[in-house]
């Protein structure tokens, strides 16, 4: 590895902890605001979401590392929409797996334990019990294993479909961003 190149690693590696920092700080309020105001059922399907967008960005990440952009190379000469971004998911596959997978899917992973923190507060106290008695353990116990049992089963399922569907996974996500750049007029890739 070059100076250029060592420089340019750590510039991205202080850029994207800086964005890290946001997101998570962001998310976190929003979570809490958001589920200490809502009932015990909305409160699981939110954490429900959250574990699912962790699974789904890790799967997307994992899925840039495991692409081969030569197919994406034939679609790009035929003008398909989709194709050049693919391309650049492939060819910034560190820099892609690390925001899908470090950023977005570590920071549902904390956000996850936080919310369910907050909602099994309210299953204890909707019962009537504080946070020391038996039953707000039990609760907590369970829910803790719940989140952490989805969220790694999740990812295991997430990693065989990255794997053995790379190709289409990033085609459809350079499809995604394709239309994004198009409808809205933002570069989110640069396609050079």
């Amino acid at each position: 590895m070059n100076k250029k190149e060592l420089k340019k690693s750590i510039k991205f590696s202080i850029s994207i902890a800086v964005i890290t920092f946001v997101l998570a700080a962001i998310f976190s309020v929003v979570s809490s605001s958001v589920l200490s105001g809502v009932m015990t059922l909305v409160g699981l399907i939110i954490v429900l979401i959250i574990v699912l967008t962790g699974v789904f960005f890790d799967m997307l990440g994992i899925a840039a590392t495991a692409a081969d952009e030569v197919p994406f190379h034939a679609m790009a000469a035929e003008k398909v929409s989709g194709s050049k971004q693919a391309i650049q998911i492939v060819r910034n596959a560190d820099r892609f797996a690390s925001f899908c997978n470090d950023v977005i899917g570590d920071i549902s992973g904390i956000i996850s334990g936080a919310a369910s923190a907050i909602v099994v507060l309210q299953i204890s106290n909707n019962f009537g019990y504080s946070d020391g008695s038996l039953f707000y353990t039990v609760i907590n116990v369970t829910l803790t294993s719940i989140v952490a049992a989805l969220t790694v089963g999740g990812k295991a399922f997430g990693k065989f479909l990255a794997i053995n569907a790379s190709t289409n996974i990033i085609f459809l996500v350079g499809k995604i961003i394709a239309f994004i750049e198009d409808k809205f007029k933002i570069k989110v890739l640069s396609t050079k």
